[in-house]
């Protein structure tokens, strides 16, 4: 090769990689601060090393716990096109995807994912829980079990499986399967609900206490109190429902399904006009609620207000066509 030759090509190689270079810092400098210092400190380490995966997967990570999800999806496929011999760089955009319904590109990921490493544990469970959707649970539990085999304490493990015996009418395997992924781990939330669910179905107060402990664990989701108030509506204590039902809504304003219990439960004490109101709050937060326009027909109708009632029964088939008790309700005022 002549010098000049050589020459050319050195600078063709060497203009190569400071396109690249370019590439790499355009997109870390486009990346926008946040005012986290925890998420700006990866970013700035980022823009030092553009070719690091790791940091890339890192800051995924840390975007997704924060719920700013399209960046995380970026920041994993950007980890991936770095490093494509990480299987949980794989398994972690595929648990992605599936927690946005996108089920068929998280399949995709999650088989890369189990294709680079067979025991992935992440890739398994989430497949477990698609397998559960379609109940298929022979295959669920199949996927479980090679989680356990190589971590007999998964605290998720045990969870899917009470699911799946939960789904399968087996109530006593699911209680076992729900108390032993809280003994793997205290503090697990979504057991405790599950236990909760499964005690109240039995109208065993051992119910209120699991709720109790899981509202504990996140004061933010006041499902648990909503579900309190679920455990005595379905034991008829109208009084200590609404207690619940109340304590809910003073938590959180935005929670429709307590004002949609209280609701409820004023009906049946004839408060309709409370009632009322309530189910208008439903509706102000979920604009295509179809019971709470049915209930609220319902309030109208019993105040004598049949040309509202009718208005809100028909609203409630514009949303569900095959809505039975609107339908009903309707013929009943002399709809068609």
């Amino acid at each position: 090769m002549s010098p000049t030759v050589k020459f050319i090509a050195l600078a063709l190689t060497a203009l190569v990689a400071l396109a690249a270079c370019r590439e790499e810092a355009k997109t870390s400098d486009e990346f926008p601060k946040l005012d986290n210092p925890i998420i700006d400190g990866v970013t700035e380490r980022i823009q030092k090393e553009p070719g690091n995966a790791v940091l890339y997967f890192e800051r995924a990570n840390l975007l997704h716990r924060l719920e700013m999800d399209s960046m995380a999806l970026n920041d994993y496929k950007k980890a991936i096109s770095l490093d494509s011999t990480k299987s949980h760089y794989y398994s972690a955009l595929g648990d992605l995807l599936f927690e946005h319904k996108d089920i068929t590109g998280s399949i995709t990921w999650l088989q890369k994912a189990i294709q680079l490493n067979p025991k992935d544990p992440v890739a398994h469970l989430k497949i477990a829980k698609m397998h559960i959707i379609l109940n298929e649970y022979d295959k669920a539990f199949e996927s479980i079990n090679t989680v356990l085999r190589q971590d007999v304490y998964n605290p998720e493990g045990y969870l899917l499986k009470g699911i799946a015996y939960k789904n399968l009418k087996d109530t006593a395997k699911a209680l076992s399967s729900f108390q032993t992924a809280l003994n793997a781990l205290p503090t697990y939330k979504e057991a405790m609900m599950q236990l909760g669910l499964l005690y109240a179905a039995k109208k065993d107060p051992l119910a209120l206490k699991y709720y109790d402990n899981a509202f504990a664990q996140d004061t933010t989701d006041v499902s648990p109190i909503y579900n309190k108030g679920m455990y005595y509506w379905n034991q008829e204590k109208v009084e200590e429902a609404k207690k619940e039902f109340t304590n809910a809504i003073l938590k959180d304003q935005n929670y429709a399904n307590a004002f949609f219990g209280m609701g409820r439960a004023l009906m049946q004490q004839d408060s309709l006009e409370k009632a009322r109101r309530q189910f208008n709050i439903v509706i102000g937060t979920e604009p295509d609620n179809v019971e709470a326009y049915f209930n609220r027909g319902l309030c109208s109708e019993m105040m004598g207000n049949k040309a509202e009632a009718m208005e809100d029964y028909e609203q409630a088939l514009r949303f569900n066509p095959d809505y039975q008790p609107a339908a009903e309700a309707k013929k009943r005022l002399g709809g068609k």
